[in-house]
């Protein structure tokens, strides 16, 4: 039996490890053979949530929290393997993102925590992380990598296809035919909305966007936010928690008080449209598909946002070409560990600003 790979994507959004077993072929075919979501325990998520702002005692909070990581990914792994009947074996290599606490990459560097080590030693199977440092160390954002997954798999020698993953913070994916692929982090995706929905409705997300659907977008809290700095750069960028957070939407709620709290959830999904809408027209106004994965394609509010942005383009989930748009991320990290043993590069210098193509990755055997 051909060789597969397991795929481990836990995100901005901070709900949970996203797990895909996947297959790569040379003839740049992918399959997800299965995949299946662990929700983070209130208690962990809350400490990786901590990680992401300064605090006491971080090195030995991070240690903890990167075990219990490991331990949560693999009875995962575990699982999803069982589910399907495959055994360690089968397995060549787990790719692991581990979690994100700190993105820095003005200062050169990027934290992902998760213990590979102890993956390796929970599941019995090769595991290779840390896929940021080495394009960081190039010179590079270190981010996105989904891209150059993107670029593999879905690149049309027709016409310009553009893809956008909205997780905790959004990324696009430019990819024109007889170029190379462009790819940047346009804002926030669903992490200022998640925030502001846990804190007001007491719901981990706004499902389907109806809470923000029953609010008025507030015109001079978007036109506000929208005057970020951040917006106006053009890529390679990146961001994250460390520069949108609760305190940044706070600061900018000063200055309109007294918005309902519904408006502001109506207006942060206008932003994340909006912000997607405006870095699709300066990367690529000529496309005429956009093709949506991650948590937000399952947003009916924001995908109708998103149309109404877009009127003269289709917008649609990555199930209309082939692929579930839950499972990219995961599938995305399984494919750079196919990568990293046939010891090819995993990054794309036109996305991230690194100076050339790297293999990206570190080995833990089993």
């Amino acid at each position: 039996m051909q060789q597969l790979h397991v795929g481990i994507m836990s995100g901005t959004s901070l709900d949970g490890i996203d797990i895909a077993l996947s297959r790569f072929t040379d003839a740049h075919q992918a399959d997800c053979l299965g995949a299946l979501c662990i929700p983070f325990p209130h208690d962990l998520r809350q400490q990786l949530l901590d990680l992401c702002s300064p605090g006491s005692d971080e090195l030995y909070l991070a240690g903890i929290a990167g075990n219990a990581w490991a331990h949560l990914a693999a009875s995962g792994v575990n699982q999803l393997l069982q589910q399907h009947q495959v055994s360690p074996e089968q397995v060549s290599a787990i790719g692991s993102h581990g979690q994100t606490v700190r993105h820095h990459p003005d200062q050169g560097f990027s934290l992902q925590i998760g213990n590979p080590s102890l993956l390796a030693e929970l599941t019995g199977i090769n595991v290779i992380a840390d896929f940021r440092s080495r394009d960081l160390a190039a010179g590079g954002e270190g981010a996105p990598l989904v891209p150059a997954f993107h670029h593999w798999l879905l690149s049309s020698d027709e016409h310009t296809r553009t893809l956008v993953n909205i997780g905790g913070f959004a990324n696009l994916t430019v990819l024109k035919p007889g170029q190379s692929p462009s790819g940047f982090d346009s804002g926030p995706g669903n992490a200022l909305m998640d925030n502001w929905a846990l804190r007001h409705i007491g719901t981990p997300y706004d499902e389907n966007g109806s809470w923000a659907q029953k609010g008025q977008v507030h015109d001079a809290l978007l036109q506000r936010m929208l005057a970020d700095p951040y917006f106006a750069r053009t890529g390679p960028k990146s961001t994250g928690r460390e520069y949108f957070h609760e305190a940044w939407l706070s600061v900018h709620l000063q200055h309109v008080p007294g918005v309902a709290a519904a408006d502001v959830q109506a207006t942060l999904a206008m932003l994340t449209a909006t912000t997607i809408a405006e870095s699709l027209q300066q990367a690529a106004a000529e496309t005429r598909e956009l093709y949506v994965c991650g948590g937000g394609a399952r947003n009916a509010h924001l995908m109708e946002l998103l149309q109404q942005q877009l009127p003269a383009r289709q917008v649609a989930s990555t199930q209309a070409l082939g692929v579930d748009p839950d499972w990219m991320e995961a599938m995305a990290f399984a494919w750079l560990a196919w990568r990293f043993e046939q010891r090819l590069a995993g990054n794309l210098p036109s996305v991230t600003g690194a100076k050339g193509e790297r293999i990206l990755g570190a080995l833990y055997p089993a």
